[in-house]
């Protein structure tokens, strides 16, 4: 089967973009970042709060590179269920990083903050084909 997501072209200065589309986490509207280049999807570790009851987190023994850092803490999170369209993940292992110089950077711009990052993970495991044309996120899963 096949869902289609809308996609969100978010102007970044003059002739740049970035991809997002709207998702759920534990049944909670998210606004998550499409980044083909990211190697794992990521949730901000500032906004996290608003989807999962947990305070604390488990350090997470790897440091993450990217996103404007060459090393930065992370944390692990187990997200309960992250809708994408109809695709339903259950039982998700997350990494959270502290996304607030995304978020800060997207403020100056007028843009709505972002709760995540979608990765190259799940962009693969469900066959993702992002259509610039229709602005929308094709997923392939099985039921």
């Amino acid at each position: 089967m096949k869902t289609m997501i809308p996609l969100k072209l978010l102007k970044i200065e003059n002739d740049g973009l970035h991809l997002s589309i709207r998702a759920k986490i534990n049944g909670k509207a998210a606004h998550l970042l499409i980044d083909t280049g990211a190697s794992k999807t990521v949730f901000d570790s500032n906004r996290i709060g608003k989807f999962v009851k947990e305070k604390s987190f488990d350090l997470n023994d790897q440091l993450s590179t990217g996103l404007g850092t060459n090393t930065m803490k992370s944390h692990i999170a187990v997200i309960k269920k992250i809708s994408l369209g109809k695709v339903n993940i259950a039982g998700y292992k997350s990494v959270l990083l502290d996304l607030s110089h995304v978020n800060e950077s997207y403020e100056k711009l007028g843009l709505k903050p972002i709760d995540g990052v979608l990765g190259s993970d799940l962009l693969s495991e469900y066959k993702a084909v992002i259509d610039y044309h229709k602005k929308a996120l094709s997923l392939s899963f099985r039921k």
